[in-house]
């Protein structure tokens, strides 16, 4: 080997010298990103920066014919802080430079494609020909602040993860971590899988990232993180995920809206440390709702998207039957800690308003490095379950009341729906039970379970009062074989919003 390849090998780029960067940024003072954009892109709604187009002749590697192709999104609209893209060949680092030979700018006839020279650019897609092996397709996108959204086969975009959540829900206001620069390797004729390196950096965190990405019908992504505080935070959100909730089943939506139910995700699954399964259906709260699940090593969690049915949305332009779930599987131990799960009030699906992750009980001093890793995957059919029975609907309200002269039913009342797993290897002479409790603000009236002969599932029924109207109610629930006590069904854990 020549003193030429012993120096490039030396110095060969990897996830260390971004770790080693993220390191240095730490203990300097952060600097905000410049703001010398053109007034043309500045002044773009979101809706004139979306009428900019790539070209998709100028894709990155189409001329080398590569399994992987980039697209480049433009500076614009709510997007105006610029991001490096390099590419990583044989170890060496280059540049991908912005040019506005890249973009179609005809709908935007007041933009001077000749001022717009090396402004950067707002983020990238990566294709793949995950659904036909003659058309590439989306199957991650970075776009904004730490955000980055990926999908399988049949799947289309809906909720997006993050590579950091900081003070997320805290008065003192959420801290939003960026990627600047990322590194992609370079695959080769026969790749099918896909690197990129991140930096991240904010006022109070820097960090390291690596993502491999291996798309299919489940896409997943293998995440390793080195994470650096400059300063304390009050709460270091990892791997977050980010969806919306408007209305479903357990929530109807409004008699003017046509569609039955309007979501990305519709609950937090969860599995502890001591293998046990829990799902939080999901809400639009009335006011900001923020709660939380204590484990030690947890096996994972993820905001699912059970409802397959187009019948359950009706929506024939967002298509929220092929929304993926996210799944997020530590790998190593965690140690102990939380997944918070933050509901915030949305009056319309706009707005992302559910937010999942992890918090540590034992933070990072500053300049300590925290190290993470997990993997991250995007799923449909084959979407994450208990091996135990699962609960595929809450739904809200009374059915048919007679009237009873002089009483009045000042109840409320849910009915959960279980399937699967344990229940459709049962006997037809097992004995199902349903087991309810609820917290010092609500009180059970009734408890009934009964076998769902339209799905050969089982249901549960509940009826219960409420204490202090302003205050929620905390709900668990599960399915048990009565002629022996043996748990059959993950744990329905249930939020009922102040009135």
């Amino acid at each position: 080997m020549g003193l030429l390849a012993l120096h490039q090998a030396a110095f060969a780029f990897d996830f260390n010298t971004v770790a080693a960067r993220a390191k240095a940024l730490a203990g300097k003072s952060y600097k905000k990103p410049s703001d010398d954009l053109p007034k043309s892109i500045k002044d773009l709604s979101y809706e004139q920066a979306n009428q900019i187009h790539f070209r998709a002749d100028k894709a990155y590697w189409r001329a080398q014919k590569l399994p992987f192709e980039l697209s480049f999104i433009h500076l614009g609209g709510n997007f105006n802080e610029p991001v490096r893209v390099n590419e990583v060949v044989g170890g060496a680092v280059r540049e991908i430079n912005f040019s506005p030979a890249l973009f179609d700018y005809s709908a935007n006839r007041n933009i001077d494609p000749r001022q717009l020279r090396n402004v950067g650019f707002a983020g990238f897609r990566i294709r793949y020909p995950v659904n036909s092996s003659k058309v590439k397709d989306d199957v991650l996108t970075f776009h904004g602040a730490s955000y980055f959204r990926a999908m399988g086969k049949g799947q289309g975009y809906g909720l997006s993860a993050r590579g950091l959540a900081i003070d997320t829900a805290l008065y003192s206001g959420e801290e939003f971590p960026r990627f600047t620069e990322f590194w992609l390797e370079r695959p080769s004729a026969e790749a099918k899988e896909l690197v990129v390196y991140a930096l991240l950096d904010s006022p109070r965190a820097t960090g390291a990232y690596r993502f491999v990405l291996k798309p299919g019908t489940d896409t997943a992504m293998d995440v390793k993180a080195q994470i650096y505080l400059r300063s304390n935070v009050t709460k270091l959100g990892i791997a977050p995920l980010t969806s919306m909730f408007l209305f479903g089943e357990n929530q109807p939506g409004p008699g003017d809206d046509f569609r039955p139910e309007v979501h990305d995700s519709d609950g937090l699954l969860m599995q502890s440390g001591t293998g046990e399964w829990l799902w939080r259906p999901l809400v639009n709260p009335k006011r900001l709702l923020v709660t939380s699940f204590s484990f030690d090593n947890p096996m994972g969690f993820g905001l699912m998207q059970r409802d397959r049915e187009f019948s359950s949305y009706q929506d024939l332009d967002y298509n929220y039957q092929s929304r993926p779930s996210a799944w997020v599987e530590p790998k190593g131990k965690w140690g102990a800690g939380r997944v918070e799960l933050v509901q915030i009030p949305t009056p319309d699906e706009t707005n992302d308003n559910i937010v999942a992750y992890w918090i540590p009980n034992t933070m990072p001093k500053p300049g300590q490095p925290l190290n993470v890793e997990y993997r991250l995957l995007w799923q449909k059919d084959n979407e994450k379950r208990p091996p135990l029975a699962w609960v595929t609907q809450t739904r809200f309200g009374h059915g048919y009341r007679p009237k009873q002269e002089g009483k009045q039913d000042d109840t409320q009342a849910l009915a959960i729906d279980f399937d699967g797993g344990s229940l459709k290897k049962l006997p037809a002479s097992a004995r199902v039970e349903g087991v309810v409790e609820a917290d010092a603000n609500g009180k059970i009236a009734s408890v009934t379970t009964r076998k769902n002969d339209m799905t050969g599932g089982w249901r549960i029924e509940v009826k219960l009062r409420r204490v202090e109207d302003n205050k929620p109610v905390e709900l668990r629930g599960f399915l048990r074989n009565a002629n022996g006590g043996t748990t059959l069904s993950e744990t329905w854990s249930y939020i009922l919003p102040p009135n």
